[in-house]
Formats: structure tokens, sequence, C-alpha cells
């Protein structure tokens, strides 16, 4: 995956200027912000947002299509399909508008109205669905994505819940920034799980580099996973273990952190007034979890939480007020 701008020399007189090649190269390098929660140990965030997409689902996505690419599952003219709670749909409408394909994608009724005006903004064609219990329930957005795609000529489905080159994504970005923005110093993660990806990708390169570095699974509490096969619908979105993800590596996770939406949506208003943080809901959950977990860490401990996306993506919800 890109994950430096490419160098372009322009001028007269030798003279060098550096360019970024295009809007795609520059996804990834997002910064490291110290919180100061009540805590001796060191805690950061990583702010996902800030990728150009708005979210940590700019990187999977175009990882995901660049393999779809090379592999030739993808062609020019081609279509592109997806199920998505929106940022992946975003980032996926982003990625078509800069290459040429058209985007179809699937979405629950309880993704926000900025998530699918963001879509549309794009370009993007969007079903939404029902909200289900279940993800392979016929109604649900995921199997009406596989029915599109069925019918489809030249359509393509990245299918995040399912491709291992999700987290494979992060493993080769995102966990190697993590790594060398805390000089190998990280001792915890705090990342949602939701399709798995960026947690077992970014937690399996961090164990490589240290087995002891701890990871955090933060998960909403009443998931497929939480409840053993009986989940219950939440409202946050963008988290949420709801069925036996193939990308999920539990061997590389410690711990598995529940949240409720009461606490997850109830830290969005604290971040924000609090410590100048607008995140998203999924955020909203790593940052109490990152919270409460941090009251037990030493002045040694440096814990980094995943900030997936920005709370402009909810403000119709009134989560901020």
């Amino acid at each position: 995956m890109r994950t430096l701008p490419m160098l372009l020399k322009l001028g007269k007189n030798n003279n060098i200027r550096f360019m970024l090649k295009d809007l795609l190269d520059t996804i990834g390098n997002t910064p490291l912000a110290r919180v100061p929660f009540n805590t001796p140990a060191t805690v950061c965030a990583k702010l996902e947002y800030l990728n150009p997409g708005g979210s940590i689902k700019d990187r999977s996505a175009l990882y995901m299509v660049e393999q779809a690419e090379k592999e030739g599952l993808l062609k020019p003219g081609g279509t592109i399909v997806e199920a998505s709670s929106g940022n992946q749909g975003i980032a996926l409408a982003m990625i078509g508008a800069v290459k040429g394909y058209k985007v179809i994608i699937t979405a629950s009724e309880k993704v926000s109205e900025e998530k699918l005006k963001t879509l549309r903004a794009y370009g993007a064609k969007v079903v939404t669905c029902p909200a289900t219990d279940a993800i392979d329930d016929p109604q649900s957005y995921h199997s009406k994505a596989e029915e599109i795609l069925k019918n489809t000529p030249g359509a393509f489905m990245p299918n995040q819940y399912h491709n291992l080159k999700n987290p494979e994504s992060h493993y080769k970005s995102l966990g190697p920034e993590i790594w060398e923005q805390t000089k190998g110093k990280i001792t915890h993660l705090f990342a949602a799980a939701g399709t798995g990806g960026h947690v077992s990708g970014v937690g399996r390169y961090l164990k490589q580099q240290n087995p002891n570095v701890k990871i955090i699974a933060v998960d909403a509490a009443t998931s497929f996973h939480q409840t053993k096969g009986h989940p219950i619908s939440y409202k946050m979105e963008g988290i949420g273990i709801d069925f036996e993800a193939p990308c999920l590596d539990e061997k590389i996770i410690d711990e598995f952190f529940p949240v409720t939406d009461e606490q997850g949506l109830g830290m969005l208003k604290t971040m924000a007034r609090k410590y100048g943080l607008l995140i998203g809901t999924s955020a909203g959950a790593v940052a109490y979890a990152g919270n409460e977990y941090s009251k037990k860490l030493k002045s040694r401990d440096l814990a980094v939480m995943i900030f997936g996306d920005s709370g402009r993506a909810y403000l119709s919800k009134d989560y901020y007020s």
C-alpha cells in the first residue's frame, strides 16, 4: 500500500519542490496526540479521522481495491459493491471517484444522515436496508450487497468482513506507523472491533515487534460475540463483532472490553468539551475503554487508542448536546 507521497522534481534552476501525486497518496501518516486522562500513564490517540475520506477505512479500502486491480478482479469501467456502516463505503466512493469506478453501497438504516449524504456526494448509489440483529438475515445490508454483486456484470465486492486483505492492509501501514511514532515504547493498544480488520492487523504487527504489548479489542456489549450468539441491536456504528468474523484474529487479542451504548455515546460529549476531540461513536467506545483501563496503568506505560472517525458524521443524532 502507498504510505508515502511520490516526489516530483519541478521548476527551473534545479529548484526542487515536493508534491503529492494525487489524493490517494495522502492516506495514512495520521498524527498521534496525547490525551491527558487522569492516569500516571501516557495515553495517546491515533487520529485516523484525518485521512482524506474521514476515517481509518481509507487504508483498507484502497489496499483492497488496488490488490483487486492487480489480480484482475476489478477492471476499468467496473463497479464496486460493498456493505458498509458508512465509512468503508465513503472510502470506496472517494476512491471510485478518483479511479473512475461506479460504486454501489448498501447500508443499515441506522447509519447517520451525514454518512448517507457523503456517499451520495461522492457519486455513489446508496441502498438502505433494515437494521437486523444478524448479518446473514436476508434483509440485512450485507445480504443485499451480495445480491447486487450477483446481478451486476463487472462488479467487485471488497467484502471487508471476509477479505483477509483487510487486516493485511493495517499490518502493512497502520501497525508500523504506531510502532514508529511511539518509538517502540507502546505497551497497550485500544481498538474497536467490527470487522476485526484493524485490531487484528495492527495487533499482529505490534506483537511481532514486542510480544508483551497488550491488545485490547473494544466491542459492543450486545454484539454477537459478547452475547455468545444472541445479539441485540445497538446504536453505536462502526463497532461490534456480529458474526464469526474471519478477519478477527483472536489469538493476538489479550482482552475484549465490552462497552454499552450509554457508556460509549456518553463519552462523546466529554471528549469534545474536555479534550477538544470531536470523535465518532466507535471512537467514543474506545475512549471509554481507554479511560477506564488507564486508571490501573503505571507511569512507564504508553497506551494508544485508535480513533476511527470524526463526530462530524453523527451531529444530526444529537449525541454531543
